[in-house]
């Protein structure tokens, strides 16, 4: 039974690990500059999405 949880395990982080490293080459660079502010309530700006959306 120690054995099924380690290989398990192992398996659970090696495609963890892939996916994070696929999905790294994989997406454009970001632009911190054009990201809109964490918090721009009462700003007067126009949010057009959260933090983490990519710039248009």
């Amino acid at each position: 039974m120690q054995k099924k949880t380690l290989l398990l395990r192992a398996a659970f982080w090696s495609a963890l690990v892939l996916f994070l490293a696929w999905d790294f080459a994989r997406a454009p660079a970001i632009n911190l500059r054009q990201e809109p502010p964490l918090i721009a309530a009462g700003s007067g700006q126009v949010v057009e999405g959260g933090h983490c959306s990519a710039a248009k």
